[in-house]
């Protein structure tokens, strides 16, 4: 397990990444009331709170951010599975120094998580939701640079100063939009289906048969609830799992393409690099050269 920590204006900002070999838990405790925000690059978590002689589980997966309120009476622990590298930023804040952030940034938080900044427990949990493509590339920057030093810490810096920009934004897009809680479990149905069969999705017409939400709203709803039409949130899942298995796995790069659903080369090659900024076989020899 790898931690940066940086400190950003009045935020502490903690960058983990992991390649475990075996299921390992990894606990840490909050000093003091605290505002906390989480993003996770890759790896499927779980996320163990207890408080107030409660355990609550989240399974926090690619893609998801989430933001939460807890004190010194709350313990978290990440069990980490093997083989699902884990990829996240945390990022604090300590409502004693809520005064020293600036207009702008308190106006945000009192506007939009008025639950976290004023708590009734010791811990309270926030929204939580899919990363638009724009906060999932920010992560993404993040992982995957090759600065060093002073320049390093300046760019994570402005990529976490971004990566909250676009949080609050979709947030606030988010609070304009309201769907019944039938229709947002249908929502998350769909996303589980698609999660699960991203390399032989079913057509829009099939899965809204399968949910029992109609076509246009759907695809609608399915947008703004989760920052990403369905094909393109499956096109994200395939190339997500193709950059896995290209890292952890002995697959070719043709065998990777055909695993996630690609049959064109081209076409796989050609996505690859248009969201990692590198070709799938520049992996592939990265990561053998790492091995030998």
């Amino acid at each position: 397990m790898t931690t940066d920590i940086i400190e950003l204006n009045d935020f502490i900002v903690l960058i983990e990444e992991s390649n475990a070999s075996k299921t390992f838990v990894q606990e840490c405790e909050i000093d003091g009331d605290t505002v906390g925000f989480a993003f996770y690059g890759s790896g499927n978590v779980e996320l163990e709170i207890k408080h107030n002689h409660q355990t609550k589980v989240l399974t926090n997966t690619t893609g998801l951010a989430i933001c939460f309120f807890g004190n010194q009476k709350v313990e978290f622990a990440h069990k980490i599975e093997p083989n699902k590298p884990l990829q996240s930023i945390s990022i604090f804040s300590k409502l004693k120094n809520m005064h020293l952030l600036s207009n702008a940034e308190k106006e945000i938080l009192e506007k939009h998580l008025p639950e976290l900044l004023h708590p009734q427990e010791h811990f309270v949990e926030g929204p939580s939701f899919y990363m638009t493509l724009d906060m999932q590339l920010a992560v993404q920057k993040i992982f995957k640079n090759n600065y060093t030093g002073n320049t390093r810490m300046l760019f994570l810096k402005s990529q976490v100063n971004e990566l909250l920009a676009h949080f609050f934004e979709l947030l606030a897009s988010k609070q304009k939009n309201y769907f019944s809680e039938v229709d947002k479990n249908k929502l998350f149905e769909a996303r589980e289906i698609v999660t699960h069969n991203f390399s032989q999705p079913p057509s829009i017409t099939q899965l809204s048969k399968m949910i029992g939400l109609n076509s246009n709203k759907l695809k609608k709803n399915f947008k703004e609830l989760f920052g990403v039409p369905v094909f393109k949130y499956i096109q994200e899942e395939r190339l997500n799992k193709a950059y896995e298995l290209l890292q952890h796995s002995e697959k070719t790069v043709q065998e990777t393409a055909w695993e996630v659903g690609y049959e064109s080369l081209g076409s796989f090659s050609n996505a690859f690099y248009k969201k990692f900024g590198t070709r799938p076989n520049e992996v592939k020899t990265k990561i053998f050269s790492n091995k030998s």
